[in-house]
């Protein structure tokens, strides 16, 4: 389920930051950094804050700089979550930007990255994003899934997991609580065509790999341990 926390501590996004350039893939505007024609590509579909969140581009260019050629989508089409704004509505929103969309259209992206030469792809999810990279991982269009603090995944959608997956999850978070991730882990665990690994962070809240305060040195460090973990399971299966 989505709760409260999904919509906490909004980042003050920016159309300007992060190393790479912004272009149309697959009709969608979307943030490129990385070798342009590698046949290594990685999806990052980002939480309801959307593609210009400074830390989630900072990630984009961290996971480039190992060789792969990496994408944030715009999701949202230029209407990313603003809880700041006091006319903002939560669940009209959601209907507007629902997680089925989010996977319609990044199969459109991935479709892309194959007519661009990309024959290996990795995707990862964080909250919103979660739900969306789960479903691709039931299907045959990537190699490899991490979610990260996901949000509204179901039992349904770990059975149908065809991918190598890892779950990142916080010890504090009523929406994707540390005993569903374990749960989770219990039902991948016996399937034995499937490699995966979860991992429950103590001390931290949901969203805390793309949420963090720069300035705190503690969240930084949770928030590194978990992309080292995200981009060591993309090196070992988007190869």
């Amino acid at each position: 389920m989505a709760t409260s926390a999904c919509y906490e501590n909004p980042p003050a996004v920016s159309s300007n930051c992060g190393a790479g350039t912004v272009q149309e893939l697959g009709g969608l505007q979307t943030y490129l950094t990385g070798p342009f024609y590698s046949k290594l590509a990685i999806l990052l579909v980002s939480d309801v804050f959307g593609y210009e969140a400074p830390n989630l581009r900072k990630l984009a260019d961290k996971v480039a700089a190992a060789g792969y050629l990496v994408v944030v989508p715009d999701f949202f089409f230029g209407d990313p979550c603003d809880p700041n704004d006091p006319q903002f509505n939560r669940e009209a929103w959601r209907k507007v930007h629902d997680t089925d969309k989010g996977y319609e259209d990044a199969k459109l992206v991935i479709a892309a990255l194959k007519n661009k030469g990309a024959s290996t792809i990795g995707a990862a999810g964080f909250c919103w994003g979660g739900k969306v990279v789960v479903k691709l991982a039931g299907s045959n269009d990537i190699q490899a899934a991490v979610l990260l603090h996901p949000s509204r995944i179901t039992v349904e959608d770990i059975n149908d997991v065809k991918s190598p997956i890892a779950i990142l999850g916080a010890e504090i978070d009523h929406g994707s609580p540390p005993e569903q991730m374990n749960h989770y882990g219990e039902i991948l665990s016996a399937k034995a065509e499937v490699d995966s690994f979860v991992k429950i962070f103590p001390g931290v809240k949901h969203g805390w790999t793309v949420r963090y305060n720069v300035e705190d040195e503690s969240a930084v460090k949770s928030a590194e341990e978990a992309h080292t973990d995200m981009l060591n399971w993309f090196i070992k299966y988007v190869k």
